[in-house]
């Protein structure tokens, strides 16, 4: 998961008026519930490795079935040694359109006991806060998201459509549950869109004001690029005007004094034009001035200085680690660089690979990408989508900036956009930046916030599949 970042320092530091705080939430009808999910499965080591996502996908599913769905409509899907969890709420088809998906992922990143203040699969509920491994990624989002379905069907709510539960096993680690759900298990997860709780979400100040709403509406291509020069070599006595490390350290000042063309989107100028005001100052003008004309070169050069922005203008490609040589007394027979980009939506893996190359000068260099990347396009801002956002956080937080945001980071999102389904992802976790401990030590988040996502879940089901 990725928690809005971007956004959140620069209007700390901008000095912003915030939107004022308001009463704690109200218990939720099963809030109970909820709760006891997450600490059944925080206590459920699911990082890779330990072969427990079938065990929480198996706890779930009774879950569901002793709450009153149909067997028929549980599916365990096992993938590997993880396994997924597809969950059909069925509806009686009088909206005449496709489901709603629903994503969230079982697996968590691996944590140490030994490195912890409280065991990491021990729900600890202390000083304000659940504390564990899973709180804030993702299984508060998974506990939310089964709570909020247990709800509805106890309301004897009958949508319009059906709605979709699609939970995978392997998000933090090879995502292969989620490429699956969303091709060879097509036939359980086609949808008109997802709502993906593993991401976005409500921001805090550091006295507990809100400052907005983030939804991901997009996830930058993630690519990996290995760079290597090669050459004879020989003793280092005798040193050559051809080098494998000159050639190399050649190209990498050149791709680091490049950056990539300016590029926008539907998406990206309504986030400058929407963070404009909450940030003010220079930058936030600048953000004014990007959104009402993208070829504002001043304005442009301003967003770029403030690192947390470059990447919503375009492309970024950086250099990140540098191996060369075998021996101090010889001449380097190779060397190699790692360039890690984040792909602007619709630009393309092939297509940064060839501006690289190009960038770095040097033709006798060798490239190979690694691993698979994964392209997808922008989602469309849906008002339909963005006004049942905005109608849940505002039953709780009346007002509040809701903002489209362009992932630099992947969630399960990324599949389902890639293969055709649009997809948004924001949690129901409003918390302050100084608590956001996701993959870290510590991980947590406020018991507050319980009752504000359960409230927020069951606004933007009922007015969506209804």
């Amino acid at each position: 998961m990725k928690k809005i970042t971007g956004i959140i320092s620069s209007i700390l530091l901008a000095g912003h008026v915030c939107m004022p705080a308001y009463a704690l939430e109200a218990e939720q009808p099963f809030q109970a519930k909820a709760e006891e999910m997450l600490r059944t499965t925080i206590g459920m080591r699911t990082s890779q490795g330990f072969g427990q996502v079938p065990k929480m996908a198996a706890y779930l599913a009774g879950e569901f079935e002793a709450a009153g769905f149909d067997k028929a409509d549980i599916h365990i899907l096992p993938i590997g040694e993880t396994a997924a969890l597809v969950v059909r709420y069925k509806g009686d088809g009088s909206a005449g359109k496709k489901p709603i998906l629903l994503s969230a992922h079982m697996d968590v990143v691996a944590a140490d006991p030994a490195d912890w203040e409280r065991d990491p699969f021990t729900m600890v509920k202390e000083n304000g806060y659940y504390f564990g491994r899973g709180t804030s990624d993702n299984k508060f989002g998974v506990s939310v998201l089964t709570a909020t379905l247990m709800r509805l069907k106890s309301e004897g709510f009958v949508p319009g459509r059906d709605i979709v539960l699609a939970l995978s096993g392997d998000e933090e680690t090879e995502m292969y549950t989620t490429s699956k759900l969303a091709t060879e298990y097509r036939n359980l997860t086609d949808a008109e869109y997802a709502l993906v709780a593993d991401g976005g979400g409500g921001q805090l100040d550091e006295d507990g004001n809100a400052i907005a709403f983030s939804v991901d509406s997009a996830e930058k291509t993630y690519a990996t690029f290995e760079m290597k020069a090669v050459n004879p070599g020989g003793h280092s006595s005798v040193p050559r005007k051809d080098n494998a490390i000159k050639d190399l350290a050649t190209a990498l000042t050149n791709i680091f004094n490049y950056e990539f063309p300016v590029q926008k989107s539907e998406l990206t100028l309504e986030f400058f034009g929407k963070s404009a005001p909450l940030i003010g100052g220079e930058l936030g003008e600048a953000m004014k001035r990007f959104a009402e004309n993208p070829d504002d070169a001043e304005a442009v050069a301003i967003i770029r200085s403030y690192p947390s922005y470059v990447g919503s203008t375009g492309t970024t490609c950086v250099p990140t680690m540098l191996k060369g040589g075998h021996a101090e007394n010889a001449l380097p027979q190779s060397a190699v660089a790692t360039v890690n980009c984040r792909i602007f939506p619709g630009v393309g893996v092939q297509k940064t690979l060839e501006q690289l190359k190009a960038v770095a000068g040097n033709d006798a260099l060798e490239w190979t990408v690694l691993d698979n990347p994964i392209e997808s396009d922008a989602s469309p801002i849906r008002a339909d989508v963005f006004t049942a956002i905005a109608n849940g956080v505002h039953a709780s937080y009346p007002g509040l900036p809701i903002i489209p945001h362009m992932a630099s980071g992947a969630s399960d999102g990324v599949h389902f956009r890639a293969n055709g389904i649009p997809s948004y992802t924001f949690s129901g976790i409003f918390m302050k930046s100084s608590d956001e401990y996701a993959h870290g030590l510590n991980e947590r988040v406020p018991t507050a916030t319980l009752p504000v996502a359960l409230k927020m879940w069951h606004s933007i089901l009922t007015e969506l599949a209804k």
